[in-house]
């Protein structure tokens, strides 16, 4: 399966919390998984750690870049998408996800049940 890491799940892994869950941990750590991040989720998180929303930690690029992930880098055809998604969600880089997810043929992982309302595969756990 190639899988897109909703942001969250993204610092879940890092920090190996136990909000991944059984399921979400075995998805991510599965050899025959694909894993994506996207250049989106980490521009939300910086900029949510400029503003004092969270505390990235100062190895978080070094940690990030010893995972197996793919960087799934944002692009024209990803922002073209935008313009066919419905407004069910209004957070800007949750609706970049989905078009992502959409146009690489991504299943995203998620929490959000937002996602969900979308015409996207995704997983919501």
């Amino acid at each position: 399966m190639r899988i897109l890491l909703d942001t969250h799940y993204l610092l879940w892994w890092l920090g190996d919390t136990d909000d991944l869950g059984t399921q979400g941990r075995q998805l991510i750590s599965a050899p025959e998984n694909l894993i994506f991040v996207s250049v989106a989720s980490l521009w939300e998180l910086r900029i949510k750690e400029q503003i004092g929303k969270i505390d990235l930690p100062s190895s978080f690029s070094e940690v990030l870049r010893q995972q197996a992930f793919e960087i799934l880098a944002v692009n024209v055809a990803h922002t073209e998408a935008l313009q066919t998604l419905p407004l069910h969600h209004r957070d800007p880089f949750d609706r970049m996800l989905v078009a992502q997810a959409k146009v690489e043929g991504l299943t995203l992982l998620s929490r959000d049940r937002i996602i969900a309302c979308y015409e996207v595969a995704c997983l919501i756990l």
